[in-house]
């Protein structure tokens, strides 16, 4: 009887990790066809659009100023982009410092501080009016025609998009670990989505956005997961989001464990958070046939993948050992898996992440397991990651 329970609890896990393990192989063999891009006519980019690039800095003395000065050496027209800078916890020499260079400087009166706090602040002090807003971390770094080339997919008036935000540092193993990660989610919740026809995945950084539809909304942002918030909006207006991959942005991974186990427990909180506030939308977007959003709510149900990795290989060895029959589909699961994230990772990775990083995922994944315990749905505690 109790080896019964036990088997029938092993299925109903297998099934759960399933789901997650499916989902990534899915879009991963989507990820191995192209999709034809459109032509955009001369015509088509003769308008040079208006933008506002928008810098959240919390306590960012060590990169803002460096980011700044980077950003200002664009070649597109001075006049037709503004950088703001919201300087939050930054000390005086660097706020000093960046009133020298040719940006508007706000400094947050807030207290509790947040990314979200930080756009707000933004939109309630601005006066002109833009065509997009972008935003960017206070350690990104773009290319020169970066402006040009968003101006470019702006032509056919669409009003979303994520830059291809990449690795711009490998100094460590678990920076190159979580640059990988980030690929694979390019992958999979970027490229592969936007070939059948699905709206991409915000990151929080190197977003462009509709000037006037992120006015009209930034104040409804209520949570610590801003990127993910935004789009649940933009899904609900059914406004697409593209996947820019060929401009990059430039941003700066995390080098050690605290930090990452930091990030990690910011997004898992704000995976739970932003689940919350879905599934009451989800009978209407079902009626309305709102594939997009509904797409996006399965999305907060994954599991995490570096939960992925390690739970059907601890399961599939300790099956093998007790009940040989039972590891055979746990195997299966892992070996699926291992395929899929094979794929997700662009080539000039796979041979780092193969060699000695990948000793560094158990440690990882009980710095992922300990945040379980520190996950508060509650909160809006704004968790910095050190740059």
């Amino acid at each position: 009887m109790i080896w019964q329970l036990i088997h029938i609890i092993d299925i109903m896990l297998w099934i759960f990790i399933a789901i997650s393990v499916m989902y990534v192989f899915f879009f991963s063999m989507v990820s191995l066809f192209h999709k034809r891009k459109k032509r955009i006519t001369i015509k088509q980019v003769t308008k040079l659009n208006k933008f506002l690039i928008l810098f959240p800095a919390y306590n960012e003395d060590r990169v803002i100023t460096k980011s700044i000065i980077s950003f200002l050496d664009q070649n597109y027209p001075s006049d037709k982009y503004d950088v703001l800078v919201v300087s939050d916890h930054n000390k005086a020499d660097t706020d000093e410092a960046l009133r020298e260079l040719s940006i508007k400087l706000v400094i947050a009166d807030y207290h509790n501080s947040s990314k979200a706090k930080a756009m707000k602040l933004a939109i309630r002090t601005i006066k002109e009016n833009y065509d997009y807003i972008v935003i960017l971390d206070a350690d990104d770094v773009v290319k020169h025609n970066f402006l040009h080339s968003l101006n470019n997919a702006c032509a056919d008036g669409n009003r979303a998009f994520q830059c291809h935000r990449c690795a711009k540092n490998s100094d460590t193993d678990i920076a190159v670990l979580d640059g990988t990660s980030e690929e694979i989610n390019n992958t999979i919740f970027r490229k592969a989505h936007n070939i059948i026809g699905l709206s991409s995945a915000l990151i929080g950084s190197g977003m462009c956005i509709d000037f006037d539809w992120f006015k009209n909304n930034v104040e409804k942002l209520s949570t610590s997961g801003e990127d993910r918030e935004l789009e649940a909006m933009l899904l609900k207006d059914g406004i697409y989001i593209h996947y820019l991959e060929r401009i990059p942005v430039f941003d700066e991974k995390v080098s050690d464990s605290k930090n990452f186990q930091n990030q990690r427990l910011r997004w898992m909180t704000a995976q739970i958070q932003c689940l919350i506030n879905m599934i009451p939308y989800i009978p209407k977007a079902i009626v309305k046939g709102n594939i997009d959003y509904i797409d996006k709510t399965v999305q907060q149900i994954l599991i995490p993948r570096v939960f992925l990795i390690i739970l059907p290989l601890i399961i599939a060895i300790v099956h093998t050992i007790l009940v040989p029959c039972w590891s055979i589909k746990w195997w299966c699961l892992f070996v699926i898996l291992c395929i899929s994230l094979y794929i997700d990772i662009p080539f000039k990775l796979r041979h780092h992440v193969f060699s000695q990083k990948i000793i560094h995922i158990p440690s990882l994944f009980m710095c992922m397991f300990l945040n379980i315990f520190h996950i508060d749905t509650k909160s809006n505690d704004f968790i910095h990651t050190k740059h």
